[in-house]
């Protein structure tokens, strides 16, 4: 196995502060926007996200955590049965801008299954998807994000890893293209 490191601590610093910086444009004060994490990864990437736009704004900005294990429509076709997280929205999404929060953008399919599971919880207003790691010449479903901190070409052979410290056994925020 081998590791490239594609970001590391301070660009990945600086990339979450340029993601924040291009929602503060788009979403000011954030007074009808939430953001939802991507069970599993995605609520890392979404808690920083809104830790530094808190910095920056002083906005009381909502966050939930959003599970699409069961829309997903490759949930019956894998071996191992998938175990679900949890999805934790103590706010309805109806007519408020939703911002989707990933780590790593791949072929979309995690993202589609997240919009059925959206409605679940009302209709909203408008939909934006923000990666921090778009993987080009992957896409399959015409789904695009608003927001890329970085993008990378890849194979499919190779998987891309996100890194956050306060994980076991990891000092420094990481993003890393692995070759299998």
């Amino acid at each position: 196995m081998q590791k490239r490191l594609l970001l590391g601590h301070p660009q990945l610093a600086i990339t979450i502060g340029r993601l924040c910086q291009q929602l503060i444009e788009n979403h000011q004060n954030f007074e009808n926007t939430v953001l939802l994490g991507l069970q599993p990864r995605g609520i890392f990437l979404a808690e920083r996200i809104k830790e530094k736009l808190l910095e920056l704004t002083n906005s009381n900005i909502q966050l939930g955590y959003l599970d699409a294990t069961f829309y997903r429509d490759d949930f019956r076709r894998r071996d191992n049965p998938v175990r679900a997280n949890e999805t934790k929205i103590d706010f309805l999404v109806e007519n408020k801008k939703v911002v989707l929060i990933d780590d790593v953008f791949f072929t979309g399919r995690t993202v589609r299954a997240a919009l059925d599971a959206m409605h679940a919880f009302g209709r909203p207003s408008k939909v934006e998807l923000l990666v921090l790691v778009k993987r080009k010449y992957s896409s399959h479903l015409p789904i695009f994000p608003d927001y890329v901190g970085k993008q990378v070409n890849t194979i499919e052979s190779q998987r891309v890893l996100v890194e956050w410290k306060h994980q076991k056994g990891v000092e420094e925020d990481n993003v890393w293209l692995i070759n299998k």
